[in-house]
């Protein structure tokens, strides 16, 4: 046999394998626990400083964000007050200049009217100048007519311009009257 065989069977009848012996379990206990100890000493405080970093940073985002939302939230509120009071000074005027326009439509309809009047006004003056004018007219015409005529007939000349004045104005009146009666002229 073999030297660690019989190294085996004479140590070996009460030996567990799977048990370690004491100076391993020993070495091992002081191993973990100086491992440990530096564990604690030195990572966890560095660990729960990121920790405790990360958790501020969310927090900070979070109240940031939180502050960010109020802010939007308060700007939305002065745009849509701000939009609205636009919309309210638009209308406003909107509505004083449809009532400027109305004011103006009507000041030009009674400049129109006034204009209207009075170039009615101004074509009577002058249509009644020119009848004036043209009864003058016709009233010389007719009677240089008529003192033609007269003497035509009484075959005399009439060279009186006083009898010529009372006869033309005698016919003219005559004349006037036969006319008042038919309607013409007036």
């Amino acid at each position: 046999m073999n030297r660690l065989s019989v190294f085996a069977a004479e140590e070996g009848s009460d030996v567990n394998p799977l048990i370690p012996e004491t100076y391993d379990i020993i070495w091992s206990i002081v191993c973990v626990a100086i491992i440990g100890f530096a564990f604690y000493k030195f990572v966890v405080p560095r660990l729960t400083k990121v920790l405790d970093e990360r958790a501020d940073k969310i927090e900070g985002g979070i109240q940031r964000a939180e502050a960010a939302q109020e802010e939007a939230q308060l700007t939305l509120q002065q745009y849509q007050q701000q939009l609205a009071d636009a919309r309210l000074e638009a209308a406003r005027i909107r509505e004083e200049a449809r009532v400027q326009g109305q004011q103006i439509l009507a000041q030009m309809r009674t400049d129109a009217q006034a204009e209207s009047d009075r170039i009615i006004a101004a074509g009577h003056s002058q249509l009644e100048a020119q009848r004036q004018q043209i009864l003058t007219e016709l009233r010389s015409e007719v009677g240089q007519t008529a003192v033609t005529l007269a003497e035509k007939i009484i075959g005399q000349s009439v060279s009186d311009e006083a009898k010529q004045a009372a006869s033309i104005d005698r016919f003219l009146s005559e004349l006037d009257d036969s006319n008042a009666g038919i309607g013409v002229g007036r």
